[in-house]
């Protein structure tokens, strides 16, 4: 179970908040007692972004909080900076003294939400932060649900490499559907094999723990979705290995299953009108005299044939089975979530999630509500004079170009043709860790282009 991450139920007592512009600071501060005023003056307190100010009351105890929202260019800046400073108050039990509204509301409130996350499991439990009473103006509990799955996310990325492994990826599976009544199958080992997932199956089997394609399904809705996640529990780069420094942040290799997982969590939860499926290939890429190796061809599960010209570029290999099964079946989308290339990260950096897709609609739609919800993604283009790219010659495809131009995009390029054309195709290119803290977001695993999606889905479902 992820954390739970709530609001307070409302209490007699809860100190007040109230939220000031910079602006507004003047007349605000004017507005004050005499004694509350002098002491936010002494303090310079000016509304700036998560600037805080307790007003001492009878007794030493705060009368009233002030704190700062900054100017709009602010909170572009540093998003879920207000929430955060929430969050950063002293331990006591807070009530906003204004409900909040819009898409800045919304923000505040989650920001609040994402603060309380903390990663315990292998250090003594930190202290409870502040307490605050569920604000008026938002729909506090689907902000709740969003949170929850964030948190679910954050977890798996989180957990290292010898407590997340192919076994136990596919248990989080189990305890997600077990808990929003989903139905879960798994093919391991050699079974993969039987089954004609021989690009699983091949970039698994030098590990001690067996690779595996899990497999949930939910809802009976008429519109059909399917994730596919990447879950390489940990990368060392098999025989083309990876140099200590790199392989350091490897047990985030399977940041797009945890992701993709945090995402189905927040659309059954939420109910939406869908039928979800989820497919994860789990798998750690481990080096052993069964290791795959550079210059092997193989043939995937569609029937293509992969020359194999680095075994570190294992991730495009797994998704390929899953994603040509995914094409087996109707189904109105696919999305893909990997931590897939170096590429990206050069291009955009750790806090943009890039995305490919042909559908013009859904491309708008995800820009809007990645602004709507704080959730920075970016597209880049699936360019088709790229493909001669990952076609080698001696075999349909390559899966690692030569010369490192466009690794992101000739990446997304190989992925697409394992989906084929009849249906539409997104895929997220997203690093899944925050490399140092910030507002909401300690340092460590998060999820990134699931909320902004949540979002998409959830408009067109009429949620």
């Amino acid at each position: 179970m992820p954390q739970a991450l709530r609001f307070a139920d409302p209490t007699d007592g809860a100190i007040p908040i109230r939220l000031i512009t910079p602006e507004g600071a003047e007349a605000a501060l004017a507005a004050l007692p005499a004694a509350h005023r002098g002491w936010a003056d002494h303090h310079g307190f000016a509304g700036t972004l998560g600037q805080a100010c307790a007003l001492p009351g009878e007794g030493g105890a705060p009368a009233l909080v002030l704190i700062g929202t900054g100017t709009a260019a602010d909170r572009l800046r540093k998003r879920f900076a207000i929430g955060a400073a929430i969050a950063d108050l002293p331990r006591a039990t807070y009530a906003l003294d204004a409900p909040l509204a819009g898409a800045e509301g919304e923000e505040i409130a989650l920001g609040y939400l994402l603060s309380l996350y903390r990663f315990d499991r292998y250090r003594k439990p930190s202290p409870d932060k502040a307490a605050l009473v569920t604000p008026a103006g938002v729909d506090a509990a689907r902000l709740e649900r969003i949170a929850c799955a964030e948190a679910l996310t954050r977890d798996l990325i989180n957990t290292p490499a010898e407590d997340m492994g192919p076994d136990a990826l596919e248990k989080a599976a189990l305890d997600l559907a077990a808990e929003c009544g989903a139905e879960v199958s798994v093919i391991t080992g050699e079974d993969l094999l039987a089954r004609n997932f021989p690009l699983i199956h091949t970039v698994g089997r030098a590990a001690a723990r067996a690779p595996r394609l899990i497999e949930l399904r939910w809802g009976t809705g008429t519109r059909t979705l399917t994730l596919v996640g990447k879950g390489v529990c940990f990368d060392t780069g098999g025989l083309n290995l990876k140099p200590g420094s790199s392989m350091a942040l490897m047990k985030k290799d399977m940041g797009g299953a945890a992701t993709v997982l945090g995402l189905a969590r927040m659309i059954m939860t939420e109910g939406l009108d869908l039928s979800l499926r989820v497919l994860i290939p789990a798998v750690e890429n481990a080096v052993s005299g069964s290791s795959f190796r550079p210059g092997d061809i193989f043939t995937a599960r569609n029937g293509k044939t992969v020359e194999i010209n680095n075994t570190d570029a294992e991730g495009r290999l797994v998704l390929a089975d899953a994603l040509a099964y995914a094409a087996e079946e109707p189904c109105d989308r696919i999305v893909s979530m990997a931590t897939l290339t170096g590429a990206a990260r050069v291009a955009v950096g750790p806090d943009i999630a890039p995305f490919f897709t042909d559908d013009e609609a859904l491309a708008g739609a995800l820009s809007q509500a990645a602004t709507a919800v704080a959730d920075p993604v970016w597209r880049l283009p699936f360019h088709a004079p790229y493909e001669a790219m990952i076609e080698p010659g001696i075999a349909d495809l390559d899966n690692a170009p030569s010369g490192g131009f466009a690794g992101s995009i000739t990446a997304a390029l190989f992925l697409r043709r394992f989906v084929g054309d009849a249906r539409p195709y997104a895929h997220f290119d997203i690093y899944g860790w925050c490399p140092s803290a910030a507002p909401a977001r300690p340092k460590g695993g998060v999820g990134q282009g699931a909320r902004a999606l949540f979002r998409v889905l959830s408009e067109e479902a009429g949620a």
